[in-house]
């Protein structure tokens, strides 16, 4: 199995949202930092990886059809060329929205934790965010060149970008399939951040 669909933006942009909509469209299961946290395993793997271990994509993603969010996010360069059939889609939301959902989840979880060898610091503060997650301007300037490097370099009959709200139909038609009876899902998982990011 290999990746179909390679998510390029940053957590708190609709990820664990698209994360349901790829699984219930048939592209799942979907890799999502919910999985590193369910899974001892591809927690030692990513760890690895964030410290510098040689990607083995086929061993990371095994037994998954797409990725969204972090870790994987992180590695959306390498990614699309590792897999040049997949579908890519850029979640997006405005930089401000993003950050003020950002600040309320993924940085508490980030600043309560004291594993530095969690994905949250050693991956997202420290590699992402050079060490500086909490400074607004600064993470607003890293999200903001995050979406124009995929906008520049990733073809555009590839990519998607979907916005909050922007639902079944782009997706479907971006992706070739039909758009299902129910409804787009809508999941925040703002309350389960604070303990559980600090975890992985």
């Amino acid at each position: 199995m290999s990746l179909k669909v390679i998510g390029t933006g940053f957590g708190r942009t609709g990820t664990d949202s698209m994360r349901e909509a790829l699984t219930m469209l048939g592209f799942g299961p979907c890799h999502h930092m919910s999985e590193v946290m369910a899974h001892e395993e591809q927690k030692r793997l990513w760890r690895a990886l964030a410290k510098g271990a040689a990607p083995d994509w086929g061993r990371l993603f095994a037994g998954y059809q797409s990725c969204v969010d972090w870790p994987s996010v992180h590695y959306w360069r390498e990614l699309i060329e590792a897999y040049p059939e997949a579908r890519v889609i850029l979640t997006w939301r405005s930089p401000e929205s993003w950050w003020e959902s950002f600040a309320k989840t993924i940085l508490p979880a980030i600043c309560d934790s004291r594993d530095q060898e969690s994905l949250g610091i050693s991956l997202v503060s420290k590699q992402v965010f050079g060490g500086r997650p909490q400074d607004r301007a600064h993470a607003i300037a890293v999200y903001e060149a995050n979406v124009e490097a995929v906008l520049k370099i990733v073809p555009d009959e590839r990519l998607l970008i979907h916005k909050l709200g922007d639902g079944w139909g782009p997706l479907c038609a971006h992706l070739g399939v039909p758009v299902p009876a129910e409804p787009y899902p809508n999941r925040n998982t703002t309350k389960e951040f604070r303990t559980a990011l600090s975890l992985n």
